[in-house]
């Protein structure tokens, strides 16, 4: 007499990880956004977590496209850096592994609308 074996399972799938930014990162993202509301330049944010990148877009008005956008993607940390900011017409302005330190290109900003 033989003995079948039940039919083996499907390897379990993990499900798709998402990129996602931890809380520090979005303590940096909130307290920028934070300043550039209170002196009127942004107002409304969203945030997009994809299987390759986290996106945090900011804009003036809610119903239109976003004045830019932080993205971290991980699978870029050892060559351009993680982290980049980008205009509203795609034009990457600044890019790095620091993340504080590629939020400086929209503090500038901060900078000149308060002089």
């Amino acid at each position: 007499m033989t003995v079948q074996s039940p039919t083996p399972l499907p390897p379990r799938r993990e499900p798709d990880e998402k990129v996602a930014f931890d809380r520090g990162e979005l303590g940096h993202l909130l307290t920028l956004y934070g300043r550039m509301v209170a002196i009127g330049e942004w107002r409304d944010y969203g945030m997009s977590f994809l299987r390759d990148v986290a996106i945090f877009s900011v804009f003036r008005r809610t119903a239109e496209h976003p004045l830019y956008r932080i993205e971290k993607r991980p699978k870029l940390r050892l060559r351009q850096g993680q982290y980049a900011v980008i205009g509203m017409d795609g034009q990457i302005l600044k890019r790095g592994n620091d993340l504080r330190a590629v939020l400086r290109v929209l503090e500038r900003k901060l900078i000149r609308s308060v002089e």
